[in-house]
């Protein structure tokens, strides 16, 4: 599976953070019927391998794990049914290991060091948090010095200024508690979760 392409074509992945959900698989399939089928369970949430291993037997789902800290994460995660991961900033233990699995990650980082650490590093896309704060034209100076290295926008991103980052050379963006909110997921309110997302995915790519 290459992360990078599906990311690159979809514009777009859905980061899940919730003190409980209770069915994951529903959360799922209706993140995949809404046209938004790129998941990550973030590892601060309880239970998250099980989370993903319920998510990965969704049909069209590409299942990732987030908030990655240590190379037994990567592990865990990969058992699970991961097939792609992310990390929070720059975690070289977990970049080890990934690279070792030959599975996908997109490191962390927010400065231009940072981001070279990452390229450096072996991710294979680097995710550019708080994007909302760093705003837009945050990308496009990046993309002066890095002009090959695909970019991830996360951090309070919604429907309203998603495209912005896009059109400023973010390779996709992230829909997060703007889609899936912690509330949501919990109660299982797939419905609306199926509005928000489609919203979403509207927004990037229309």
């Amino acid at each position: 599976m290459d992360i990078l392409a599906e990311l690159t074509t979809r514009r777009a992945l859905c980061i899940v953070r919730a003190p409980a959900i209770p069915d994951p698989a529903g959360l799922a399939a209706t993140l995949v019927d809404a046209g938004l089928p790129i998941l990550e369970f973030a590892f601060t949430t309880p239970n998250a391998p099980d989370l993903i291993a319920a998510a990965s037997e969704v049909d069209g789902i590409i299942i990732g794990a987030g908030t990655v800290m240590t190379a037994e994460d990567v592990r865990i995660a990969i058992d699970a049914g991961a097939r792609f991961l992310l990390t929070p900033g720059l975690r070289p233990e977990v970049a080890r290991e990934a690279n070792r699995q030959g599975v996908p990650v997109v490191l962390g980082a927010m400065t231009p060091t940072e981001v070279a650490t990452a390229v450096d590093l072996g991710a294979t896309a680097v995710k550019v948090f708080p994007a909302a704060r760093l705003g837009p034209a945050y990308f496009t100076d990046l993309h002066g010095p890095y002009p090959d290295t695909p970019l991830v926008a996360t951090g309070g991103l919604n429907a309203g200024n998603a495209a912005e980052y896009l059109a400023a050379g973010a390779v996709a963006v992230t829909a997060g508690s703007g889609v899936v909110g912690a509330a949501l997921a919990a109660e299982s309110r797939f419905d609306e979760i199926h509005q928000r997302a489609t919203e979403f995915v509207r927004a990037v790519t229309e």
